[in-house]
């Protein structure tokens, strides 16, 4: 099995090869360089997939904690706010505020966020992704095409392939989520990977909430923090 975790690092541009564990201040430090150095593995995969269906690129204090890790990180922020009865609000200016205590199910090293449950929050971006219809066959090729140019190895490009080839399966995703942290990180995710300007997109996006059992404020507070994550292109 590949690193999923590693992927999801890649597939949101975030992290590259070489960057070293610690704060989020830490990892500040030493993005720059490596991304100037490793301008495919910064953001050529979540390009040839998500294409501009993002609109935006997420936020340096974001950026910095790696994929998986920022998925928890926004997650948590706005599972924290729905708890305390808060109004929904935007990310605040200080990046400690998106990391969760050891202890919590949303710390990146928490088992619940597993290899395999990296895998589940790919799938749920490119279901996403795939939301509107617009993947089909001759853009499947081009995008495979822009992916095998970063060199993921063959294992993860077969992933990725079956994911953009095969029917979105809601179900599965559902079934995934085992705890309610957990269904929250695939709704972030989900919503991470677009901006739904579609009524499809909107539409699939409320139909993963309700399938996900979200309660409606718990759904707004994900939708203002993962919103202001994002800075417009």
């Amino acid at each position: 099995m590949f690193d999923a975790k590693k992927l999801l690092d890649q597939f949101l541009g975030s992290q590259v090869p070489g960057l070293s564990g610690g704060s989020v201040k830490d990892r500040a430090g030493q993005m720059g360089d490596l991304a100037r150095n490793n301008p495919l593995k910064t953001g050529a995969l979540a390009a040839a997939i998500l294409g501009t269906k993002t609109g935006r690129k997420l936020a340096g204090n974001v950026a910095t904690l790696g994929g998986i890790a920022a998925i928890a990180g926004l997650g948590y922020l706005a599972y924290r706010n729905y708890q305390s009865g808060t109004k929904p609000q935007g990310m605040p200016q200080d990046p400690a505020s998106l990391e969760p205590p050891t202890d919590s199910p949303f710390h990146p090293q928490s088992a619940t966020l597993s290899n395999d449950f990296a895998l589940t929050l790919l799938r749920a971006m490119i279901a996403a992704a795939k939301a509107d219809g617009h993947i089909d066959a001759f853009e499947r090729q081009n995008i495979m095409q822009k992916v095998h140019a970063v060199d993921l190895g063959a294992e993860a490009e077969a992933f990725l392939a079956r994911e953009l080839a095969d029917p979105i399966d809601l179900d599965a995703l559902v079934a995934a989520g085992r705890t309610e942290e957990q269904r929250v990180e695939i709704y972030t995710a989900s919503r991470l990977a677009i901006d739904p300007d579609t009524r499809a997109e909107r539409g699939y996006l409320d139909l993963l909430a309700g399938r996900l059992r979200l309660p409606d404020a718990l759904v707004d507070h994900i939708e203002a923090t993962v919103s202001s994550a994002k800075i417009s292109l």
